[in-house]
């Protein structure tokens, strides 16, 4: 259905809103910050920290007490005085430098994905607080995670929507600023960054880890969504439901605003799993939390993906999309999980 007035949309909500949430204007730095200096004093910092940190822990060895870590703020003041000494060496040196800031464009999908991550910091610094865990391994966990979550979700949208576009501009794949991010890889990046966590970490186990990532996740992905709605992106197909949108910034066809669907499913996961967690007293069966969150998850974005535009363009003829076929799999390990490898 085309609508072919304006009397004809005028019961459905248009969409118009400014995906720009402010721009500053041109800020003079007081001196000039080099690039270089910085990129200096934060090598200088992650093995002045790790070096104190191996003090303090054989300190603590060697009198048999509890293994201590390094405070936030100590951590602050290693980086803080890093950087510093960095800024002052390549000062001495004829560089070059960035003696101005901006304009910087703040964007309401940048805001809320960085709010998705400080919702995580918050929650995940309960969680480690209630398993009696150092700050320092919940800190780097969030280093894992941040990293795993934008790599993956870069590389699952080159490789599972525009895989042809990408083999022909493969300078374009880091280009993340020009959009193109895909929750399945997130996905995927994710529980390879827990992976590598465990690795070097070895006393936590996988599944306690994602037990305690999936809930700030889940709501994580509602922030996100909101994100993609004020972008006007990840809409859905055509619609003459009540509810429908008309996102005006692409046509004046009314359609499913399928990423509000999904942020309510989101939401609605994060009230199960921390409720599952409240109702454990932090301690749930390891395992549990992660399998809840794929089944109820993915088998959510499987049935919305039907009110969903096709992203990836090779598979518009097909029976089902590519958000389907690669939510099968996660669904299928959240059921083995709970089935197989629960400690009910």
């Amino acid at each position: 259905m085309q609508p072919d007035s304006l009397t004809s949309i005028t019961k459905y909500f248009v969409w118009s809103a400014d995906p720009v949430l402010f721009e500053t204007g041109v800020i003079p730095l007081p001196f000039t910050l080099s690039i270089q200096g910085l990129m200096l004093g934060i090598v200088v910092a992650y093995f002045v920290a790790g070096y104190w940190l191996k003090q303090i822990q054989a300190k603590a060895a060697s009198t048999k007490n509890k293994p201590q870590s390094l405070t936030d703020g100590q951590y602050w003041m290693v980086t803080l005085g890093a950087i510093t000494l960095g800024q002052l060496i390549f000062n001495l040196i004829p560089v070059n430098g960035i003696e101005q800031v901006g304009p910087v464009t703040f964007r309401w999908y940048g805001m809320l994905f960085g709010g998705a991550f400080l919702m995580g910091y918050l929650i995940g610094s309960k969680e480690f607080r209630d398993a009696g865990r150092p700050e320092a391994e919940r800190d780097a966990l969030l280093t894992y995670v941040l990293i795993a979550t934008v790599i993956g979700a870069r590389l699952g949208h080159v490789i599972f929507y525009e895989p042809e576009y990408y083999l022909r501009n493969l300078h374009l794949v880091p280009a993340i600023w020009q959009g193109g991010l895909a929750s399945h890889g997130a996905a995927i990046g994710i529980l390879i960054g827990i992976w590598l966590y465990c690795r070097k970490y070895k006393n936590y186990s996988f599944l306690w880890v994602t037990d305690r990532v999936v809930i700030p996740v889940s709501i994580g992905g509602a922030f996100v969504r909101m994100g993609n709605f004020f972008n006007s992106e990840i809409y859905g197909v055509q619609t003459d439901m009540p509810w429908a949108v008309i996102f005006a910034s692409e046509d004046l066809i009314p359609r499913h605003p399928t990423m509000l669907y999904e942020a309510f499913l989101y939401v609605a996961l994060f009230a199960i799993l921390w409720t599952i967690y409240l109702r454990h007293k932090g301690k749930p069966p390891e395992g549990f939390i992660f399998g809840v969150f794929l089944i109820i998850m993915f088998t959510g974005r499987f049935l919305l993906e039907y009110t969903k535009v096709e992203q990836a363009d090779f598979a518009t003829d097909w029976f089902i999309g590519m958000g389907q076929i690669l939510s099968v799999p996660f669904v299928i390990l959240g059921i083995w999980l709970l089935w197989k490898k629960v400690k009910w």
